[in-house]
């Protein structure tokens, strides 16, 4: 069995790259920092979502599939620099080659991850790969968008047209899966500045096992898994949660309730 790594990010602006680049007075405070950044590319763009390379990683969830077992949970601790969180993602694919799996992952995350990993010149020779080092990966790598070591699950579903994708949350609640528990992504900067980065957390890992599900019903509708396989996947994910204690997994598992 190929592992699966479905993974999310949680992101926060980054202040010291808005610093370095002259973005607001030297004396402000980080909050006064975001704020004038918020403002400034609201009045160019209309919104004030910054631009990918200006987003500091804070949480990589992850739900990672491999023979027997299944695991989720947010890389490292939330104590652990960017740098740290990034290596260790690229770790995992360095050392599993793992088939990835995302929502919206072409569109945001990896395009962050790559720009975040710049940063800090961190490598990840095997991600990269695009037949230099492994001849397979000429024809299938992380890298083309309609190659499969990546899947963009948004991206796919929509037909590869952004005007026709949908939200994680509705899509997921649609499928009878929970969604969106107690936070969503606009909330992220205030949480983080509260120091919730715990709750960000929960949510990161949250959004990946949505993710996730969706994915096994994903293969059950393209034929690759059967729908006793893909019932036994869902048991999986049930089991794999109700082993934890975490809060926000009960409150997971009392949103998705059994049929």
């Amino acid at each position: 069995m190929t592992p699966v790594l479905v993974f999310d990010l949680e992101t926060v602006p980054d202040i010291e790259g808005l610093r370095r680049l002259g973005a607001a007075d030297p004396a402000a405070s980080d909050a006064e920092v975001a704020d004038a950044a918020f403002a400034a590319r609201e009045a160019k763009t209309g919104r004030d979502f910054l631009p990918l390379h200006l987003q500091r990683i804070v949480a990589i969830g992850c739900v990672f599939r491999s023979e027997g077992e299944l695991k989720v949970r947010c890389l490292g601790s939330g104590e652990d620099s960017e740098e740290r969180l990034i290596s260790d993602f690229f770790r995992i694919i360095e050392k599993y080659t793992p088939q990835l799996v995302s929502w919206n992952g072409t569109g945001f995350d990896l395009p962050v991850l790559h720009y975040r990993a710049l940063r800090h010149g961190i490598s990840a020779q095997r991600y990269w790969d695009t037949g230099e080092d492994d001849r397979e990966f000429r024809w299938n790598n992380y890298l083309g968008r309609y190659h499969a070591r990546h899947l963009d699950l948004m991206d796919v579903l929509a037909a590869y047209q952004a005007r026709a994708s949908a939200p994680l949350d509705e899509l997921a609640r649609l499928c009878g899966f929970p969604g969106k528990l107690g936070m969503d992504g606009s909330e992220v900067w205030g949480a983080f500045k509260a120091g919730e980065i715990d709750a960000i957390r929960a949510y990161c890992e949250t959004d990946a096992m949505n993710t996730w599900l969706l994915y096994c019903r994903f293969q059950m509708m393209r034929g690759v898994i059967s729908a006793a396989a893909y019932a036994g996947e869902l048991l999986l994910a049930r089991e794999t949660l109700l082993a934890h204690d975490a809060l926000h997994w009960q409150q997971f598992l009392r949103a998705w309730p059994e049929k």
